[in-house]
């Protein structure tokens, strides 16, 4: 059937691996700025403390694992056979991942506001939009297991 498929159970674990470790951070970075924002005129040398565990997190951790997750994204939906793309469900993944990736990137901007020292938003803002993940992950699971 040809090489994607032969690999087809390699890269799906793959590409599970790495879903996992981008929502990991995914979680847990916009906690991170919910105590940034909120601890970081209170604690003395909180902020460059915050400043590098949020640069870590996002190029040692999010950046690497949500490339992967694209790559091995792409290359099962390249496998013959394994998208029909006449359902719903590829179509809601696909934009749910747009939604995952512009919010990644949303995040980066905010680590940016920090280290620059302007950050606009308050620990409550940050603690909503911690949900956006848990949302968009819903959507994706639901779409491709029960494949609505």
């Amino acid at each position: 059937m040809g090489l994607l498929a032969d690999i087809y159970p390699w890269v799906k674990a793959l590409h599970i691996m790495a879903v996992i470790s981008w929502m990991a951070g995914l979680f847990y970075l916009p906690r991170l700025f919910v105590y940034h924002a909120e601890k970081v005129g209170q604690i003395k040398g909180a902020d460059p403390l915050f400043q590098t565990m949020e640069l870590k997190l996002l190029r040692v951790i999010m950046n690497p694992a949500m490339i992967v997750a694209w790559v091995a994204g792409l290359m099962l939906v390249l496998t013959p056979g394994i998208v029909d793309w006449s359902a719903v469900w590829p179509w809601a993944k696909g934009g749910s991942v747009l939604a995952m990736t512009w919010f990644h990137m949303w995040l980066g901007l905010r680590r940016k506001d920090f280290a620059a020292g302007q950050n606009k938003l308050t620990g409550r803002q940050f603690r909503m939009m911690n949900e956006v993940p848990t949302v968009l992950m819903l959507v994706i699971v639901l779409s491709v297991v029960v494949k609505f």
